[in-house]
């Protein structure tokens, strides 16, 4: 598998909350064996997580309307299989529901990864390639 450097295309991704604590207790605890900081909010209804600049918004909705991502996963670089399965043992803690035990993909060569569906139901995985 090729390894791509250089900037991504992405500015970030918004994951919307039901209930926005629920959520920042969730993300605090599962991302943080990734090296992902919880940044603060961002007004009333933003909770802003990255490295070195805000790259994840945790939101209630804008327009009051229920949160939806079914077909839509967020995936974390993580940096070893260690942090892989601390980021699914602690986003368990935290109140999510696994959706792929920590362990190796096939489809994907050298690749080891978990997910989980949080509070409110969006689903988001850690990865690595060893």
């Amino acid at each position: 598998m090729a390894v791509i450097s250089g900037d991504g295309v992405f500015s970030h991704a918004c994951l919307g909350a039901s209930d926005l604590a629920q959520s920042t207790a969730f993300y605090d605890a599962a991302l943080r064996p990734l090296g992902v900081a919880n940044l603060g909010p961002f007004g009333d209804n933003i909770v802003l997580y990255g490295k070195d600049k805000p790259a994840l918004l945790i939101l209630t909705p804008g327009n009051g309307e229920a949160p939806s991502s079914n077909g839509v996963t967020v995936g974390f670089a993580a940096s070893s299989q260690a942090d892989v399965d601390a980021f699914h043992k602690a986003g368990l803690a935290a109140g999510g529901v696994d959706e792929g035990a920590p362990g190796p993909r096939g489809h994907l060569p050298n690749a080891y990864a978990a997910y989980l569906r949080d509070p409110a139901g969006n689903k988001v995985c850690a990865y690595t390639f060893v």
